[in-house]
């Protein structure tokens, strides 16, 4: 063989080689949290997406405006080169859904106990369409802000039950003390149009859930034409704390989707 023929074969195989890693390549998981909550609460997923050689970040969800808050994580989304696997829980889904929109490189949504409303649907408006949500009496009186908006905890002695039933004592406890507020300007926003009509997603929640009604959940899960709905039984509303291998495998069943 000639250095021609040598060199010309020397590049199929590299192209090849190229071709093949490009395929194994797996998609980068963004996990975006939801309202009185923070990145750490998808620690338990975290491990398990990386220890199967997923990478992965969990975006800071500023939670002052649904518009405002997609577009930060559009921002994540625009830094990333791979596809991508989107992930959002509870008031997460609003903002996924409107930071997905129009994104060239999100293959998959994915609902962890979360919202996926329809264009002028607010959070406010669809927790109360259905009944079960016991979330407005626990919640502390709202802390005024500077620019005439309201911040919204949940009160620490009413977080365990009501937003973590299945997670030990101690790290709800913790998980209180280090809750993020959410404006109730952002609960009450209305949509955009929805990623979710155009991109594939998958549906996670426990049937326990105390601040999104299952029959919610359910209804949005319907609507949106989910390739897979999982049901938790007996697990609250952080499904992903106390079922971080349930939720993790779904997650990866979207990224490995055709």
């Amino acid at each position: 063989m000639n250095k021609w023929f040598a060199g010309l074969a020397l590049t199929a195989a590299m192209a090849g080689a190229a071709s093949a890693m490009a395929a194994d390549a797996k998609p980068t998981v963004v996990l975006v949290h939801g309202a009185f909550a923070d990145s750490s609460s998808w620690n338990g997923v975290v491990k398990i997406l990386e220890k199967d050689g997923y990478p992965v970040v969990a975006a800071a969800n500023p939670l002052r405006s649904v518009k405002g808050d997609a577009q930060s994580v559009a921002d994540v989304l625009a830094g990333i080169k791979s596809p991508v696997v989107l992930v959002g829980h509870s008031y997460g889904g609003p903002v996924i859904s409107a930071a997905a929109y129009g994104s060239a490189n999100v293959k998959a949504l994915v609902y962890v106990a979360a919202f996926a409303p329809e264009a002028g649907e607010t959070v406010a408006g669809l927790a109360g369409r259905f009944p079960g949500s016991t979330l407005g009496p626990t919640l502390a009186p709202p802390v005024a802000l500077k620019d005439g908006g309201k911040d919204l905890y949940i009160q620490q002695a009413r977080f365990h039950d009501q937003f973590a039933a299945d997670v030990p004592n101690a790290d709800a406890k913790l998980m209180a003390a280090t809750q993020r507020p959410i404006t109730e300007a952002a609960l009450n926003e209305a949509s955009g149009e929805p990623a979710w009509k155009s991109i594939p997603s998958w549906f996670v929640y426990g049937d326990q859930d105390k601040n999104i009604p299952p029959q919610a959940l359910a209804f949005m899960a319907e609507r949106a034409h989910a390739r897979q709905t999982v049901v938790v039984k007996g697990a609250s509303h952080v499904v992903m704390v106390s079922n971080p291998k349930t939720v993790a495998s779904l997650i990866e069943a979207a990224a490995t989707a055709k």
